[in-house]
C-alpha cells in the first residue's frame, strides 16, 4: 500500500482529498493496483502540462494543491498577516510531517514513467511550487516541519490562496462571485510612453495603499486610448506581489458594490475596484449608489479598498441644458446641476490625460518602433505615422500602437 494513503490523516489541509485525481489515486493506492489507469495519467497528465508543473508530476500537483487550498490556517494568515494561534500551529504542523513523509516516499507505483520527470511543453509561469516542494522534500534535516510551517506563512501573506494566488485581476459575475481573469493584459508601466506625472501620481497613491497609509480613489479623464486604463491594469502588475489585486466592475453592477465591499472586507489583499470608461446619461441613476459608497454612507468603505474610475468626461454624469433653462420646473434647479457634477469631486485624486500633440506622438511612436526593432528610417518612420493618424482616430498611444501593428506586418524589422 503507498505512502500516499497517509493524506488522510490530513487535519486542516482535507479539502485538498476532494480533488478529482487525488481521489482516483488514493482508491487505486487502497486498492493496491498494480498501475496507474490511463484515465489517472491522462487526468495528471493534462493538468501537469495547464498548470507548466515540472519535475515529479505527481509531487509537484500534491504541492500545487497545497498552496491553493483555501481552509482555516490559510485564510487566518491572510487576514491576521501571519499571526496564527498556539492549537492551530500544532495541527497545522501535524499535516505539515504527512505531507513530508508522502512526499518524500517513492510514488513511482502510481505513476507513470513520463511523469516522473515532467518537462511542460511551455514554462512562462514564475511559480514558487517547485521552490516549496523542494522544502518538503529536504532530506538534510535542515527543514523540520516549524520552518516548513514559516514558509507556508509567508507564501500566503504575500500570494494569498486560492484564486487570489493565481489571479491579479477580477470581475464580479452576476451570481455574486469573483472570477478570476485569465488572460489578464501584461502591460508594464514603463510600457505607456509620457504622461510621468500622472504615472508618477498614481504610483505614490498605490504605494501609500498598500503601506495601509492613508489613499484617495483615482478618477483618470482624459482623451480616448491616452493610456488612462493602461495605468491602471500596470499597477496590479507591479504590485501583484505586494498584495495588490484589480475587481473589474461594470456600470449595471454600481449598485452591488456595497455587497462586493462586504465580501473583500476581510480579504487579506488590497483591492482596486476599477470602473472603465464611466459616464452616466441623466436619465440613469446607478451614479447615486457610486456617489454614496464615495461619501462613506452609513457603512464605511473597507480600508483594503480604493476605487479608481475612468473616463472621457470631466462632469462623469450627461448634464442637459434644460437643467439650467429657466423654464425648468424644478424648484431646486442649483441642488439638480450640483448633484450632477458633483460626482467627480468625490474622488480625492483626478488625472487628465491630454491628447499628445504631434510631436508627442511622433516621440510615442518612435519609442514604440525601437522597442519592436522596426527597421525604417526616421523620417519614413515620422511621415508614415502622420499620414495613420490623420486617416484613422487622431493622435494617441492607441493610435500609436496601430501603426506599429500595421507596419510589424508589413515592414521587415531589423
Amino acid at each position: 500500500m503507498s505512502n500516499l494513503t497517509e493524506l488522510n490523516k490530513l487535519i486542516i489541509f482535507r479539502n485538498i482529498l476532494n480533488d478529482t485525481i487525488l481521489n482516483r489515486l488514493l482508491d487505486s493506492a487502497v486498492n493496491d493496483a498494480p498501475s496507474i489507469s490511463y484515465q489517472i495519467t491522462h487526468e495528471l497528465l493534462t493538468k501537469a502540462e495547464q498548470l507548466q508543473l515540472q519535475g515529479n508530476a505527481l509531487k509537484s500537483y500534491l504541492m500545487y494543491l497545497i498552496l491553493n487550498d483555501e481552509n482555516i490556517f490559510s485564510t487566518t494568515v491572510e487576514t491576521t498577516g501571519g499571526a496564527i494561534g498556539e492549537s492551530l500551529f500544532k495541527a497545522v504542523v501535524h499535516d505539515i510531517s504527512i505531507l513530508q513523509d508522502v512526499l518524500k516516499s517513492d510514488l513511482r507505483c502510481l505513476t507513470n514513467e513520463f511523469l516522473e520527470d515532467f518537462h511542460p511543453t511551455h514554462c512562462t509561469i514564475t511559480s514558487k511550487i517547485e521552490e516549496m516542494t523542494n522544502y518538503f522534500l529536504d532530506n538534510t534535516g535542515s527543514c523540520p516541519a516549524e520552518k516548513i510551517f514559516k514558509k507556508l506563512v509567508d507564501y500566503y501573506t504575500r500570494f494569498g490562496h486560492g484564486e487570489m494566488a493565481q489571479y491579479a485581476a477580477f470581475r464580479w459575475s452576476e451570481d455574486g462571485v469573483l472570477v478570476g481573469v485569465k488572460h489578464y493584459d501584461q502591460i508594464r508601466l514603463e510600457d505607456i510612453i509620457g504622461y510621468d506625472r500622472q504615472k508618477e501620481t498614481l504610483i505614490r497613491n498605490t504605494e501609500a495603499f498598500l503601506a495601509n497609509k492613508p489613499a484617495n480613489n483615482v478618477l483618470l479623464v482624459g482623451a480616448r486610448g491616452t493610456g488612462k486604463s493602461s495605468s491602471v491594469k500596470a499597477l496590479v502588475n507591479r504590485y501583484f506581489t505586494d498584495g495588490l489585486r484589480l475587481v473589474e466592475i461594470a456600470k449595471h453592477q454600481i449598485k452591488y458594490l456595497h455587497e462586493l465591499m462586504s465580501s473583500l472586507r476581510n480579504r487579506g489583499k488590497k483591492f482596486i475596484l476599477f470602473l472603465d470608461d464611466l459616464s452616466f446619461e441623466d436619465y440613469e441613476v446607478e451614479y447615486k449608489y457610486l456617489k454614496s459608497v464615495l461619501d462613506g454612507g452609513v457603512e464605511s468603505k473597507p480600508a483594503n479598498v480604493i476605487i479608481i474610475a475612468t473616463s472621457n468626461r470631466r462632469h462623469l454624469v450627461r448634464e442637459l441644458w434644460n437643467d439650467r433653462s429657466e423654464n425648468n420646473s424644478d424648484i431646486h434647479r442649483n441642488d439638480t446641476i450640483n448633484e450632477k457634477i458633483s460626482l467627480s469631486d468625490r474622488f480625492g485624486i483626478t488625472l487628465t490625460y491630454l491628447q499628445p500633440n504631434q510631436e508627442e506622438y511622433l516621440t510615442i511612436v518612435e519609442e514604440m518602433a525601437k522597442k519592436h526593432n522596426i527597421a525604417l528610417c526616421p523620417a519614413q518612420l515620422r511621415s508614415e505615422a502622420i499620414k495613420w493618424e490623420l486617416s484613422h482616430s487622431g493622435r494617441s498611444g492607441r493610435t500609436a500602437q496601430q501603426f506599429i501593428s500595421y507596419i510589424l506586418g508589413n515592414v521587415k524589422t531589423g
